[in-house]
């Protein structure tokens, strides 16, 4: 199926690994133009780079980050119709899984909803009126089943999530009549370096619960979290869902969450 995507200018944040380096891939793929963001360029977003993908280093922990990617896009590739949050997670200082409230202080939390909410406002406000000046676009932001399944795991990423989920509701509410389409994709648990680094979140879950780090990856850590499907999700079935909702193909769907959870929400 043709998305109808070639030609179009993309910005995907957190583009470096995991979901965002295969949202980034696969818009390009489809024939978008890419501007990738994110704190370092590894190597495999490395080898993406070239006349239809560039690379901006930025901190989005910087209120100023947002605005200069999306000013990268208009003065790289003359406009902006796709606006892809990812970025999101553990910021840089702080370990996730945390198991309760009281793992948490001021400065977490101010962290956690810098880089999971407030990034993506600043992104979203950069964005719109170089989208509007093309007639309009779409925006897809990444939140989590932790938005819809509260949780004392990780309760401050969960917080800012839901808070994403709601922000995405409004703005396509307000915008969506001006050609500016915004959906929200949810993913569950993704293999992606944020759980199989080292430190990351199969060795911190491992540790808590007693077992090896390799069998929560391996299927332990999915049967406990009871995902329908027995496994952790892949970063390309995320990224397939956003070039669907990238693609004019999909131009009556706006407001939306789509859920990409290995079934691990339950409830209707």
């Amino acid at each position: 199926m043709d998305l109808q995507l070639s030609g179009r200018v993309a910005v995907v944040t957190g583009a470096s690994k995991g979901i965002g380096l295969a949202i980034a891939a696969t818009l390009r793929a489809e024939g978008a133009r890419v501007v990738a963001a994110s704190r370092k360029l590894s190597p495999e977003l490395a080898e993406l780079v070239g006349d239809d993908l560039i690379h901006v280093p930025v901190d989005l922990m910087d209120p100023d980050a947002p605005g200069s990617v999306v000013r990268a896009a208009v003065d790289t590739f003359g406009g902006l119709d796709i606006l892809v949050n990812n970025a999101g997670g553990p910021p840089p200082g702080i370990t996730m899984p945390t198991f309760s409230f009281f793992d948490l202080d001021d400065e977490n939390w101010r962290s956690v909803f810098e880089f999971n909410l407030f990034s993506t406002v600043r992104a979203v406000r950069a964005a719109i009126p170089a989208m509007l000046a093309r007639g309009g676009g779409s925006i897809i932001n990444i939140s989590s089943t932790h938005a819809r399944q509260p949780s004392a795991v990780n309760v401050d990423y969960g917080a800012a999530k839901a808070a994403m989920t709601n922000l995405g509701k409004a703005l396509s509410d307000e915008f969506g009549p001006r050609g500016i389409r915004v959906n929200t994709v949810t993913p569950g648990p993704v293999r992606t370096p944020w759980w199989t680094d080292a430190g990351g979140a199969a060795e911190v879950f491992a540790a808590k619960v007693g077992m090896e780090r390799d069998a929560v990856l391996d299927g332990t850590g999915a049967q406990m979290m009871n995902l329908t499907t027995g496994r952790l999700g892949e970063p390309q079935e995320i990224a397939d869902v956003v070039a669907l909702l990238a693609s004019p193909r999909a131009a009556s769907t706006t407001g939306a969450d789509y859920i990409v959870d290995a079934g691990l929400l339950k409830t209707v």
